[in-house]
């Protein structure tokens, strides 16, 4: 079955003999590697939720999701529950798990809130990270073009998400960017009644200030960087 788990064992090493005592080396233990799928769904369930394949205020059952991702509905349910952690869901009894409807404020909440985290960060970071580490993430502000480029949704938020974590990574500070990330996501749920895709200039927009940030943190210019960033969380 697709994406279920799928034991790699390595072959056991054969005993050798050797002189003196007898005894033999003991063989390595296996090494098993599994594929999870309760992680697969997670990503495709998030994928779908940006997307607004999952619609806000709708309930989901497990089975139905599961029959739809070709799994049990046992990883489908673990992943739903780490998306009501995350706030994405909520649980009905009995039925399954409804999309939590978000509203405007919540959304500029969720920018405030980023741009209070990562601002300081990354101008802190335009004064002390030099030209050579700054060309090194192009390929990802590239990354976030060319997503925008195609329309989908889901692939442009992926290469958002992934080109801010590197700038912020840069810090040295795992638990700010796992911070920032959490709130990056939560930022990239669609509004309840808002139409399920985002218009293409609007993504090439967006993704045309990844550049024109990384433009300014590479020369080192402080009010360019603080005037891209600030545009960036005002249009998220």
């Amino acid at each position: 079955m697709p994406g279920a788990r799928t034991p790699s064992v390595a072959p056991a090493a054969v005993p050798v003999p050797v002189s003196g005592p007898a005894f033999a080396v003991a063989a390595p233990r296996p090494v098993i590697q599994r594929v999870s799928v309760r992680g697969q769904v997670l990503d495709a369930l998030r994928s779908a939720l940006v997307a607004g394949d999952l619609a806000p205020g709708e309930v989901y059952s497990a089975p139905a999701l599961g029959e739809r991702f070709g799994v049990s509905a046992t990883p489908v349910r673990e992943a739903m529950q780490q998306l009501a952690n995350e706030g994405a869901v909520e649980v009905v009894p009995n039925r399954g798990f409804r999309v939590i409807r978000r509203g405007a404020r919540e959304l500029a909440e969720l920018a405030e809130i980023r741009a209070l985290v990562e601002m300081p960060v990354m101008l802190r970071l335009t004064r002390t990270v030099a030209g050579p580490c700054w060309a090194e993430l192009r390929p990802l502000a590239d990354a976030t073009v060319i997503a925008a480029g195609t329309g989908d949704l889901a692939r442009y938020a992926e290469s958002d998400r992934v080109f801010h974590a590197a700038v912020l990574a840069l810090s040295g500070n795992r638990q700010l960017v796992q911070l920032a990330d959490d709130l990056h996501r939560r930022a990239q749920w669609p509004l309840a009644g808002a139409p399920t895709r985002r218009p293409r200039a609007d993504l090439l927009g967006d993704a045309a200030q990844h550049t024109a940030l990384l433009d300014a943190l590479t020369a080192q210019d402080v009010a360019a960087a603080q005037a891209v960033i600030r545009d960036h969380f005002a249009g998220a």
